[in-house]
Parts: C-alpha cells; sequence; structure tokens
C-alpha cells in the first residue's frame, strides 16, 4: 500500500485566546504540530507528508522541524474541508487506490497502536474510515434560553477523530463537489457520494486541542506515556 498525509494547520486559533495559533503552541517541549507531524510520520509508512499552512502563517519555519518526505503547501482556505481541497488538487503521482491520511495538527497524542489498528482494518477497504470512539455521556439537545429541549439517544453514536484514511480517488471526487464547507470532516464528505466509511475503535487520550484546559489533559497524556517507555 503507498500512503500519503494531508495534515490541515491553516486555522489561526484565535478564538483559543493564545497569542499565536494552538497548533504552534509549546507542550511538553514542542509545538503541538510538531507532536502530531511526529506521531503520524512514525505510524504511518508514508511516502510524502503535505503540511498545509495559511498563506500568511509567519510561524512555521521557526518553530517546526521537517524532514525531506514534506512539502509544504501554503494553501490553507477559510475551511478545512476548502484546505484538504487544495491539497488533494496539488497532489501529484498519487494513484486513484492510494491511501490518503488526513490528521489534524492539533491532535497530539495520537497511539500507534489505534493507527496501526486502522490500517489493518482497512487494508482490503474500497473506501476507508476513520478513528472514533463511542459516546458515553447523555446527550442533552438545548433550546436558545439554555433549558433541554429533549434528550437524545446515544446508542450507535461515536464521535469521529483523525486519522481519517480514504482511497485518493474517492476523496478527490468527495472534495470536488460544490457543497463541501458543509462537511466537518473526510467521512462526511464522502458519505455525501452515497458511499458508507469506516468507523474504526479508537483511544479516548487521542484528544484535540480545542479548549485551553485541553492542553492540561494532553500534557498530562503525553507524560503518562514518558513515564511508562522509561519502567518499560
Amino acid at each position: 500500500m503507498t500512503f500519503h498525509a494531508i495534515i490541515p494547520a491553516a486555522g489561526n486559533g484565535f478564538r483559543f485566546g493564545a497569542p499565536l495559533p494552538k497548533q504552534y503552541l509549546p507542550l511538553n517541549g514542542k509545538p503541538v504540530l510538531q507532536h502530531a507531524l511526529d506521531r503520524l510520520r512514525s505510524h504511518f509508512p508514508l511516502r510524502r507528508i503535505y503540511i498545509v499552512l495559511a498563506p500568511e502563517d509567519h510561524w512555521f519555519e521557526g518553530l517546526i522541524s521537517i524532514e525531506d518526505d514534506t512539502t509544504l503547501l501554503r494553501l490553507g482556505g477559510r475551511t478545512r474541508a476548502e484546505t484538504v481541497r487544495n491539497a488533494l488538487a496539488a497532489f501529484d503521482g498519487v494513484g486513484d487506490d492510494d491511501w490518503v491520511v488526513v490528521h489534524d495538527a492539533v491532535r497530539p497524542c495520537l497511539d500507534r497502536d489505534d493507527s496501526l489498528r486502522l490500517q489493518r482494518a482497512l487494508v482490503d477497504d474500497a473506501v476507508g474510515g476513520f478513528l472514533a470512539v463511542p459516546v458515553s455521556d447523555t446527550l442533552k439537545r438545548l433550546g436558545s434560553d439554555g433549558r433541554v429541549v429533549r434528550t437524545e439517544p446515544r446508542e450507535h453514536l461515536w464521535r469521529s477523530q483523525t486519522p481519517q484514511m480514504f482511497r485518493y480517488a474517492v476523496l478527490r471526487e468527495a472534495f470536488a463537489r460544490p457543497d463541501i464547507d458543509r462537511w466537518t470532516d473526510e467521512a462526511h464528505a464522502v458519505e455525501a457520494l452515497g458511499l458508507v466509511a469506516r468507523g474504526v475503535a479508537g483511544s479516548p487520550s487521542n484528544v484535540k486541542i480545542t479548549f485551553p484546559e485541553d492542553m492540561t489533559l494532553a500534557a498530562s497524556i503525553l507524560s503518562a506515556e514518558e513515564r511508562r517507555e522509561r519502567v518499560a
């Protein structure tokens, strides 16, 4: 199998309240994005990694270390979907059945076992799939006044994560549609083609940095991993 990766890193993260985009915030000795990049590279046999930046990004070169297998694309769009579409359009020499692995720039705690499980589950799949974890909390739908409208059943509900891994031809067709800004992740875009993506069990530790408290959680996860490695 041939693998290529996209890391959309064009978000500014200003709602996070930090002085620089959250993918560049320091976490246990290196930026969040560096953790995500290093783990993705070590978990997948990648031919090439495409990191997609905002055109005005002036932090990357001073903070992130890359290798010869990495291509920087300053083609970030207004949305994640637009950023992924721009990256796919920049691909060269990619076969229709090649795998494209899309991973969030702000998921620094990706577990190796989860990555291998995803690859094994999809090895012969014609479409692709994604890591996910089942919803365990009770789900409440609230109205504009903050009061409960109803309780939603959580059976068969899963929270999608990244990496999301799809055949290149499938993603290319999905992101060629004019309504891509409606899709919240790659699996959502693929569903719009009438195709069925496969969910593969991931881990709650694969946290996405969305709120400031997520940095504390991610730091704890990484520190616990380091302690286990020292003992092993």
